[in-house]
């Protein structure tokens, strides 16, 4: 008998970088549908985890579209492209004028975030409206920082450690939080529906930007068995020749390791050493536990591609031409993934008609 297979999808963080994962989602399902497979994400996934850009590209494939048919999701990889192509550009806009005025009701003015979250606010609660993560089209994770009570939050529909159900949040406030970026947005106020209490966020990639682990021990938690495992992680592309030279770096003080025109160093940093040494635990992890199934793709950028506020067209171009290259560099990875999710496509359906012949009799 064939042993049975969950699926679990983990997309990193990077802001408008998050174009490169959803443009290799977008080749994958396009493999699919050549092979007659028509499901969307959420019914070949059985779980999906993200961090900041790779949580909205989860949450966008998983949550329920207001006001659509049953089992339609919120959004569709067309949909998501057209955000990052598009969209992004008004939601990394800098306004000088915006920034001037709140200079005037905050004498730290020097130091506010540098975008104004109202428009990807309401972006959100058009696409995602006000359902909660508990009516989740399969099952999620996404992670984010409560800067008040000092811990990493993992909001899921899934279980806790002790089989008891998780916190609920409203979707479009979960995304919210998880791509709260220190220095470019707000922290985020969620509701935390089963608590009855507001909780302040910041995004989820401060200490986890690649959530591979974590989406590994939410499936542990649910008691989905190591050899029913099949883990794909899909990076947001590394600038490895972007360097920060000491003779920079010395001068810089606090505001110069902060600065966007740098591309907040502290934070790309930050950011790039967590995905490698996630990267690194997974693959040693899985590989002392054979029975999971691992694969990350990941591939570099050019250097002036990293930033993650960088929505020009120009670096849009750049981010496209960076995920063509990855496609292209694992385009025998991407077909055999392809295969199994079509045979496991086909096994659910089978399982879901005996089941219900099953009920019948």
């Amino acid at each position: 008998m064939t042993q049975k297979k969950r699926f679990i999808l983990s997309i990193d963080g990077g802001g408008v970088r998050g174009l490169i994962p959803l443009r290799i989602l977008e080749s994958l399902e396009s493999r699919l549908v050549h092979r007659g497979v028509t499901q969307p994400m959420h019914e070949l996934f059985d779980l999906m985890a993200g961090t900041s850009t790779g949580g909205l590209i989860a949450a966008g494939l998983s949550a329920p579209r207001p006001g659509g048919n049953k089992g339609e999701a919120a959004a569709t990889i067309s949909e998501l492209r057209t955000f990052y192509e598009r969209d992004a550009r008004e939601v990394f806009s800098y306004s000088l004028s915006a920034r001037l005025a709140r200079a005037f009701t905050n004498p730290l003015g020097l130091f506010d975030e540098t975008y104004d979250a109202r428009p990807l606010e309401k972006i959100l609660k058009e696409q995602f409206g006000w359902t909660s993560m508990a009516s989740g089209l399969c099952k999620l994770v996404l992670t984010a920082y409560d800067i008040e009570q000092r811990k990493a939050v993992f909001m899921t529909n899934g279980l806790e450690q002790n089989g008891s159900r998780p916190d609920d949040y409203y979707f479009w406030q979960a995304v919210r939080a998880t791509t709260a970026a220190p220095s470019y947005f707000e922290p985020a106020k969620i509701e935390n529906l089963t608590r009855k209490r507001e909780e302040p966020m910041v995004d989820g990639g401060v200490f986890m930007n690649d959530p591979t682990i974590a989406a590994y021990l939410e499936a542990r938690k649910l008691g989905w068995d190591t050899e029913e495992l099949v883990i794909i992680s899909l990076g947001t592309g590394r600038a490895q020749e972007r360097n920060f030279s000491y003779q920079e770096a010395v001068g810089w003080g606090a505001l110069g390791w902060m600065q966007p025109s740098k591309g907040v160093p502290i934070l790309s940093i930050f950011s790039d050493g967590q995905t490698q040494t996630a990267s690194y635990q997974a693959t040693h992890l899985f590989n002392e536990l054979p029975n999971v199934t691992y694969h990350r793709i990941e591939g570099e950028l050019e250097a002036s591609a990293e930033d993650f506020d960088n929505a020009r067209p120009g670096n849009i171009l750049t981010l496209n031409g960076a995920a063509d290259r990855m496609i292209r560099d694992n385009t025998v990875l991407l077909d055999n993934l392809a295969d199994l999710l079509k045979d496991h496509a086909e096994t659910r359906e089978k399982d879901a008609s005996d089941a219900v012949l099953g009920h019948a009799a």
